[in-house]
């Protein structure tokens, strides 16, 4: 695969990625899914392949439909259990089938097992059970119920939702009128999952749930979101039994619980701890062990956030990731002692152990190459092995390397650098991660620096304060001081990145987007070094933002009124003068567009003469805080490419063909 892909925007689109990957329970087969442009490169599809753990065998596609597959789990007996809204054969008139539950036997057609009207998503499975999650009308009492409810409100036309609370919205997509319930099922060997309902009247407690079935299928743990006076909410940890019980595991004010793993033997769950922020403090996120017949054991002195937590086949230790210094490293876990597994700089997913405890394998990523399957001793340090996945890498246009500092503060400062092919000096481009509570680790499709790299420019990644994998203390840096010690940590790491010979210093850009675009936002209001300023999905006016967002409870315990007024960017709209290409969907419920609205009005309000503005807008209106549908995507790179090219370079004025 040559790196001329990484030169067009369009090609790039069309290249195939790796996503989700899960291990038989004889640790024979390995299945991970692939999503490709459908014929007419409009929408992604994904595809499930089986990849041989032990390297030997190439990989083998399993499935194929117009609709796409994913979430592969296990049976057992072996079989493959997966969601696709593709139609069932024995159905054929089923107008717009939603997501059901399909199982792939080992050898035969897959065929459909479990339905329900809204849909299901989400399996996991152990043993013969498995559980999902579906949206459910409220006052459904069954699918059948549900599904009555759902015609009669398709044929008055109704749209409307009655919310009883906050949040009414959730990234791109209103909450409501259905609620998600979680329903534990039996995989027969022929006929039907039936259902039992396991959380009858949920309201909005399951939410983006993070769950997992005990052994024996008896049970399952469960985030439990809470409502809290004043809007808030808090997230919870509860045990759901087949008989329609529940117990609390875990409800404390101080924090909120996430991705609980039931160990092997069943008696024990755990879970990321995460001790709640406030205007003051960012919280901490640590690894809890909850005994089912009470008591608790915390992993601390381990200055890392846990998260993709898996348990080791004798329930003697986790594997789990976290970010650190750049990476996204594999640790095994046992009592108080953490062990990094991997040695390399790459970011790992999916964790899947091998029953025997000997393996674990991964998707691996990083800025040198996308998602791949690897697999990793389970037990001592050492690189990956790769496996022989469906997609080849791609061959980079340049280089990689780091570039280290000291902050102002003493703190050390550390970036990569994506270097373009050739002697420079190259032009530079600043660009800011979002989050913020994030690292530049892993290999992004959407915000890939090789497309720039392609075109000549250099591109500094930093870690700036407010990142993770650097300790807690890094975090609490920025911790309501947004525009202080991340902005001069953004520029502190770029004059010592400019100090190489091979960067020219007086062309150099600065872009972001979400939290990286509130940075850009803030860059361009206090500085004229650049020449030019990338600005996607961006906070700008900190006053509106914190109550139209969709979780406005968590942004308000650091947006006090003093951190506002200290960290808004709108307060020095005046001082902006720097090009600005400003980008936003309208589709995007966590930066809503009223901030995009605000910023361009600013910007040319402030215009003398509307036809030497530099400023630009562009405006997806169905696109959510990214930019998803291929066709855009490509739209986006070659719109920013543009850009970077008239401001950084001095190139004319280019406007790709499609928006003319």
């Amino acid at each position: 695969m040559e790196s001329t892909h990484l030169s067009d925007p369009t090609a790039f689109q069309a290249l195939p990625r790796l996503a989700g990957l899960a291990l038989s329970p004889d640790g024979t087969r390995l299945v991970t899914g692939v999503a490709t442009l459908d014929p007419k490169g409009q929408k992604w599809l994904t595809a499930l392949w089986e990849v041989d753990p032990a390297g030997a065998a190439p990989a083998v596609r399993l499935t194929r439909s117009a609709k796409g597959e994913g979430s592969p789990v296990f049976t057992a007996a072996g079989d493959v259990l997966f969601t696709s809204a593709r139609p069932d054969p024995d159905s054929p008139d089923e107008e717009d089938p939603k997501p059901a539950l399909w199982l792939l036997p080992g050898q035969g057609e897959a065929r459909p097992v479990g339905t329900r009207p809204g849909g299901v998503g989400g399996p996991v499975a152990k043993g013969t059970q498995v559980v999902v999650s579906s949206a459910t009308l409220p006052a459904a009492t069954d699918g059948d119920d549900d599904a009555a409810r759902r015609k009669a409100r398709k044929d008055n036309t109704i749209s409307a939702v009655l919310h009883r609370g906050y949040p009414v919205r959730y990234w791109d997509h209103d909450l409501g009128p259905d609620e998600p319930r979680l329903l534990l099922g039996t995989v027969a060997a022929d006929g039907p999952v039936s259902w039992t309902d396991l959380t009858p009247a949920p309201g909005r407690a399951l939410d983006e749930a993070q769950y997992d079935l005990l052994p024996d299928g008896s049970a399952v743990v469960t985030t439990w979101s809470v409502a809290e006076p004043r809007g808030s909410r808090r997230t919870t940890l509860v045990l759901l039994a087949a008989d329609g019980s529940r117990r609390v595991l875990a409800d404390d004010p101080r924090y909120e619980y996430e991705e609980p793993q039931v160990s092997p033997d069943g008696g024990a769950v755990a879970c990321v701890r995460y001790t709640r922020s406030t205007p003051d403090d960012p919280g901490d996120r640590q690894l809890l062990i909850l005994s089912l017949a009470g008591g608790a054991e915390l992993v601390t002195g381990w200055d890392r956030w846990p998260t993709a937590l898996r348990w080791a086949p004798d329930g003697q230790a986790l594997l789990v990731t976290a970010d650190e210094g750049g990476a996204a490293p594999v640790f095994r876990v046992e009592g108080q002692a953490v062990t990094r597994l991997t040695t390399d700089d790459g970011a790992y997913t999916d964790l899947c152990v091998g029953p025997d405890g000997a393996s674990v394998y991964a998707l691996r990523s990083g800025y040198d190459g996308p998602a791949t399957p690897v697999r990793l001793d389970a037990r001592r340090p050492g690189p990956p092995t790769y496996l022989r996945g469906p997609v080849p890498r791609p061959t980079l246009p340049g280089t990689l390397t780091e570039v280290t500092t000291t902050a102002p503060d003493g703190r050390p400062l550390r970036a990569w650098m994506v270097l373009p092919e050739g002697d420079g000096p190259h032009p530079t481009v600043l660009w800011i991660h979002g989050g913020p509570l994030s690292s530049w680790n892993a290999w992004s499709w959407r915000w890939c620096p090789w497309l720039l790299a392609a075109r000549g420019y250099a591109v500094l990644l930093p870690d700036p304060a407010l990142s993770t994998g650097y300790g807690l203390a890094h975090i609490a840096r920025g911790w309501g001081d947004w525009g202080g010690a991340t902005y001069d940590d953004l520029l502190q790491i770029l004059d010592a990145a400019l100090e190489r010979p091979d960067l020219d210093r007086t062309r150099t850009a600065a872009m972001g987007g979400s939290f990286g675009g509130y940075m850009a936002n803030w860059v361009a209001g206090h500085t004229d070094r650049f020449r030019a300023v990338v600005t996607h999905a961006s906070l700008w006016d900190l006053d509106r933002f914190g109550a139209t967002t969709d979780a406005a409870w968590y942004w308000g315990r650091e947006m006090t009124p003093e951190m506002v007024q200290k960290n808004n960017p709108a307060l020095f709209a005046d001082r902006i003068v720097t090009p600005m290409l400003v980008v936003h969907g309208d589709k995007d419920y966590r930066v809503p567009i009223g901030e995009a609205l605000a910023l361009w009005w600013d910007l040319c309000s402030r215009a003398a003469d509307p036809a030497t503005m530099p400023h630009r807008f562009l405006y997806f209106p169905d696109e959510n805080h990214w930019v998803l549908t291929p066709g855009h995507a490509a739209l986006w790179y070659e719109t920013v490419l543009a850009f970077l090219g008239q401001h950084v370079r001095g190139e004319q004025e280019h406007v790709p063909e499609l928006l003319k």
